[in-house]
């Protein structure tokens, strides 16, 4: 189902409470509480899409497991800002993907940020080490 189909608001309020097994009531309630925005016609009338019968089994679930409508409203806002946090991530991941080929396609090693050095001209650089524990001596306190 296309996102503009799942959005389009079709259902009338007495439609939308039976397809979610509620009363008329308990929607205007959850709207008047903020937990759902329903599109109104020209001449005031609500109209319920597929997207709000979604939130509507949402809020049904939670408030089964327990919830008051405030817990409810919380859990949502919540679980909107993961959703968005995600989103932003999933950007930063495939924007960081890009500058890396980018990179690389200039001739950089995406990992060190240093150009890549062909086999044939790599130099390896030797760090000198410390003498083994058996050749230093001891340090008394009479010094």
């Amino acid at each position: 189902m296309t996102d503009d189909r799942f959005r389009r608001a079709v259902y009338v309020i007495s439609v939308a409470a039976e397809l979610a097994g509620v009363h008329p009531q308990t929607l205007r309630i959850y709207e008047r509480r903020g937990l759902l925005a329903p599109a109104r016609t020209a001449g005031g009338s609500r109209r319920y899409s597929d997207a709000d019968l979604a939130l509507l089994e949402r809020i049904a679930e939670l408030t089964d497991e327990g919830l008051n409508l405030a817990g409810v409203q919380r859990v949502l806002e919540l679980e909107q800002t993961v959703a968005e946090l995600k989103e932003q991530l999933d950007d930063a991941r495939r924007a960081h993907e890009r500058r890396m080929a980018e990179l690389a396609a200039r001739g950089f090693n995406p990992g060190g940020m240093a150009p890549a050095v062909p086999a044939s001209r790599a130099v390896t650089i030797y760090r000198a080490t410390r003498a083994p524990a058996s050749v230093v001596e001891p340090v008394t306190r009479d010094g």
